[in-house]
């Protein structure tokens, strides 16, 4: 099996070396990630300039770009062969709810769903990184299954694990993807030249949280995964708009 595996953490982070190291088991690892973090470079592309893709000493490949660009170089010209799976992650940080219009983690995995390639985003929902092992365990078990039963189209998981111990989580929800509130202001600061500077507010809290959602598994320490989309038309707004250009 090959596996692509990239992030939006960069190639340096803790939870992608550990990912790869694990999914080694499985077959062929290559990991193409950002030089630096990326987190919240959703799925934009570099188009105004090029692309240099380097190695580092341990054998991964490295993108001054986002993690999108990482994985198209990868599938549509860096690599002489096609993955079977994309694995990207593992993220530090949850990605839930509205998380995944913006994380980096979640447009790598997009990326290679948009390319026909079933991809899994896996990221582990506390702030300490304690459990890392815990995700890891996990994304070697989807990709697993992906081997042993192979999914009929392409297919793209949003996984959230609870950075908790294994023995500890409660098991696994297919799950909806909840809402959080709105953002939390900006912070204003000043500069030393006298000019104002913002930092944009943390995540809001999750405001739909009920069963069923991600936020609800995995605050009962189940592992939430939920299957993504890219069709972003509002079908039941169809008819309504043209209804609207009638007028």
């Amino acid at each position: 099996m090959r596996i692509l595996v990239s992030n939006d953490d960069g190639y340096f982070a803790p939870g992608i070396m550990q990912l790869a190291e694990a999914l080694r088991t499985l077959g062929e690892v290559t990991v193409v990630a950002p030089e630096r973090d990326r987190s919240g470079a959703s799925n934009s592309l570099t188009l105004d300039r090029p692309l240099s893709v380097r190695r580092a000493a341990n054998g991964f490949y490295f993108v001054n770009g986002t993690p999108t660009d990482c994985v198209h170089l990868a599938v549509t010209g860096v690599l002489d062969f096609l993955p079977d799976i994309v694995v990207s992650g593992v993220n530090l940080g949850a990605n839930m709810g509205d998380d995944t219009i913006y994380s980096g983690t979640v447009a790598a995995a997009t990326e290679g769903f948009l390319l026909d390639i079933p991809s899994m985003a896996v990221s582990l929902t506390g702030k300490t990184g304690r459990h890392y092992a815990t995700a890891t365990t996990i994304a070697v078990q989807l990709v697993e299954r992906f081997a042993r039963a192979p999914v009929a189209e392409p297919v793209l998981l949003n996984v959230n694990v609870p950075d908790i111990a294994l023995d500890a989580l409660q098991g696994v929800e297919v799950t909806r993807l909840g809402r959080r509130h709105k953002a939390e202001p900006v912070v204003r600061i000043d500069t030393p030249r006298g000019e104002s500077a913002y930092w944009i507010g943390p995540a809001g809290d999750a405001q739909d949280a009920g069963p069923g959602t991600d936020f609800h598994a995995v605050l009962s320490n189940r592992v939430a995964i939920t299957p993504l989309q890219m069709d972003l038309t509002h079908h039941r707004q169809l008819e309504l708009t043209r209804d609207w250009l009638r007028k």
